[in-house]
């Protein structure tokens, strides 16, 4: 259709203002063309209203001040408000609670993985010696380094042993089978002490503690070494010593398991296993270093408590008149029925049974439990004392004691019974989250 052939208007001239377009006839009112008009002595068509937003508001359709959903638009630079996209600090802001939710996630999952053990006993019982192996089985061992800062201590083992039993032969009336060991013993005690305080086993000293462990007197009270103190490393050592005294000396593995030095404060060792990330804390067993457990007792996961089955006819170092055994029972007792403990595991280790196996056919058990009738084999007196400690559980239809017999020195042992700790600890994780 072609446009009218003029404007109902005047075109403006200077100064003039052009007035508002004038409703189009009604043969063209509402169609797609509109009324023409000169704009700058161009001929344009008139829009319809529609048309006529478009053209004011550009081609989204949008009217002025309004965004395409017909909120209020971003304002621009001049304009200082508060527009619906994001601001830089609310994104700033966003990405800072995804972080925090992250790390949260990350801290639950590592708690999850987490695992906290306390390592309980009555002095003497394998608690060093089990964390020890924990360094050799999951964390590669001992350093030829770590291992050579041990020889001091192997040392020091060795003569503690060798005078222990001397100076037990006067109390028990025991005489040397050679007369000359005598002097050999003199010599040992004025050799031991520099040697101690150096760190040192010098060959003159080494000869006289071999010619004392070979003579058949210091063998006798050797054999009665429940009537005194002695380390339980005595003989490994002594009947090594030939391999001991060589002057390039370094411990093996086994040298370092053996050594014997008294824990005194907390000692916590770190590994991985199975995807758990254990921490174990060894306390002191020593009845004057009891007091000091107590911070590590808050969210642990199991304790594990160690009994020296070999202790059973021996008395205490800091207490001659309570049998070892007995001293055992009575700390298990107060653990395992403790409120604090009531939804920990509790895991016992009857441990040194090599020792106990040796022990067991010449020394009665009836010297700890009067009241034992069976055979003084290892089978029935090792099961007769697992009953008794398990039979201190006050909770049985709740709590459950897992035992294990264990030899703190067998690496192959340790690892085997420690994977079934592992297997427990597990499962049990698993019940409390209900997935078991």
């Amino acid at each position: 259709m072609a446009p009218p052939s003029g404007p109902p208007w005047p075109s403006p001239g200077p100064g003039l203002l052009r007035p508002h377009p004038q409703p189009a006839p009604p043969s063209v009112r509402g169609g797609r063309e509109g009324t023409a008009r000169r704009r700058s002595e161009l001929p344009t068509r008139e829009l319809p209203v529609e048309g006529r937003r478009r053209e004011r508001s550009g081609s989204d359709g949008a009217e002025p001040g309004r965004g395409p959903c017909g909120g209020r638009a971003a304002a621009g630079p001049a304009d200082g408000g508060m527009g619906c996209t994001v601001s830089a600090e609310d994104k700033a802001a966003a990405e800072r609670s995804k972080m925090i939710d992250k790390n949260l996630r990350e801290d639950g999952e590592k708690a999850a993985r987490e695992v906290k053990l306390l390592l309980l006993g009555a002095g003497e019982s394998g608690k060093s010696t089990i964390v020890k192996q924990m360094k050799i089985i999951h964390e590669d061992g001992y350093s030829e380094e770590e291992c050579r800062q041990y020889r001091a201590v192997v040392y020091s083992n060795t003569i503690q042993s060798i005078m222990a039993i001397v100076k037990a032969m006067g109390n028990l009336q025991i005489d040397f089978a050679d007369p000359s060991r005598a002097d050999d013993a003199r010599q040992l005690f004025a050799l031991s002490c520099t040697a101690e305080e150096q760190g040192v086993l010098p060959e003159d000293l080494s000869g006289v503690i071999r010619r004392l462990w070979a003579d058949h007197g210091v063998q006798a009270c050797f054999g009665r070494s429940r009537e005194y103190q002695l380390n339980d490393s005595a003989a490994y050592y002594l009947n090594d010593l030939e391999r001991i005294a060589q002057s390039d000396y370094i411990p093996t593995q086994q040298d370092v398991l053996r050594t014997r030095v008294k824990t005194t404060g907390i000692v916590e060792t770190h590994f991985t296993f199975k995807d758990l990330h254990f921490k174990m804390f060894d306390v002191g067993g020593q009845r004057s270093e009891r007091k000091k457990w107590i911070h590590c007792f808050e969210g642990v996961t199991a304790i594990i408590f160690c009994v020296a089955l070999s202790a059973y006819d021996l008395v205490l170092a800091e207490d001659e008149e309570m049998n070892r055994m007995h001293e055992s029972m009575k700390l298990f007792d107060s653990i395992c029925n403790n409120k604090w403990f009531t939804d920990t595991s509790i895991i016992l280790f009857l441990n040194k049974k090599d020792l106990f196996e040796e022990k067991i056919t010449h020394s009665p058990l009836t010297i700890c439990f009067p009241e034992y009738t069976g055979a003084n084999k290892y089978d029935e007196a090792a099961s007769y004392i697992q009953s008794k400690f398990e039979d201190l559980n006050k909770r049985k239809d709740t709590k459950e004691i897992y035992t294990h017999f264990t030899c703190a020195t067998d690496t192959k042992n340790v690892q085997f019974v420690f994977d079934a700790v592992t297997d427990v600890i597990i499962k049990n994780n698993l019940k409390d989250c209900g997935l078991f």
